[in-house]
C-alpha cells in the first residue's frame, strides 16, 4: 500500500476514532439542526468548517504557524459548547411563519463553522505532526490526512442526518425537541470535557 492510502486511512480513522470523540461532537452540533432535507444547506457548513481546518492543518503541519497544545485542546470543547448553545436558540422549523420570516440567518452559521474549523485543524494538525517524523516531504501525507478526514467527516455527517431523518420523519419526533435533546447531550459532555481539562482543573 502506498505512503498516499496509508495517511489518507489515518485520516479517517483519527476523525471517527470513538475514543477521541471531541471532533465527531462538534459535527454533531453542526448538523444537530439539520435533516436530509437540507442537504444542501449541510453541504455549504460542511464545505465551510472543511476550508477552516484545511487551512491551519496546512499552517501548522508545515511549521508556518505556532500554538500550545494544551490551550487548542481546551478550546475545542468549548467551541463544541457554544455551537450547541447557539442551537437552543434556533427556530422551530415546524412553524410555517417563522421559518417564511427566516429569522436564522444560515451564513453566521457557516462563518461560525469556518472560524472554529481554524481551531480544529491546529487539532488535526498536532496529530499528524507526530506521525510524519522525518519524512522528506510532507505534501503528499498532508493531501492524503486531509482527504481521509473529510471521508471520515462525511460520513459522520450522513449517519447524523439518517437518524434524525428515522427519528422525526418515521418515528415523529418533533423536530425542535430533537435538536434540544441532542445538542444538550452534546453541550453536557463538551462542558465534561472542559472542566477535565487540565488547564481548567489546574493540574
Amino acid at each position: 500500500m502506498s505512503d498516499f492510502f496509508i495517511y489518507l486511512g489515518l485520516g479517517f480513522d483519527h476523525i471517527t476514532d470513538p475514543s477521541g470523540y471531541d471532533h465527531i461532537l462538534f459535527v454533531i452540533a453542526l448538523c444537530a439542526i439539520y435533516t436530509l432535507r437540507e442537504w444542501r444547506q449541510v453541504l455549504i457548513l460542511v464545505t465551510a468548517f472543511t476550508l477552516g481546518h484545511s487551512i491551519t492543518l496546512a499552517l501548522a503541519t508545515l511549521r508556518l504557524v505556532e500554538y500550545r497544545t494544551d490551550v487548542i485542546e481546551l478550546l475545542i470543547p468549548i467551541t463544541i459548547l457554544i455551537t450547541a448553545i447557539v442551537n437552543f436558540f434556533q427556530e422551530d422549523k415546524t412553524n410555517r411563519f417563522r421559518t417564511r420570516n427566516r429569522a436564522n440567518r444560515p451564513w453566521p452559521r457557516y462563518t461560525l463553522a469556518a472560524i472554529f474549523g481554524l481551531i480544529h485543524g491546529l487539532g488535526f494538525s498536532n496529530y499528524l505532526r507526530s506521525l510524519l517524523g522525518r519524512e522528506s516531504s510532507i505534501w503528499q501525507p498532508l493531501l492524503a490526512f486531509n482527504i481521509g478526514l473529510e471521508l471520515g467527516q462525511l460520513l459522520i455527517v450522513l449517519l447524523i442526518l439518517a437518524v434524525a431523518w428515522l427519528a422525526i420523519e418515521q418515528l415523529g419526533a418533533r423536530r425542535h425537541s430533537w435538536t434540544l435533546i441532542i445538542s444538550g447531550i452534546v453541550a453536557g459532555m463538551a462542558l465534561s470535557l472542559i472542566l477535565n481539562n487540565p488547564l481548567v482543573a489546574g493540574e
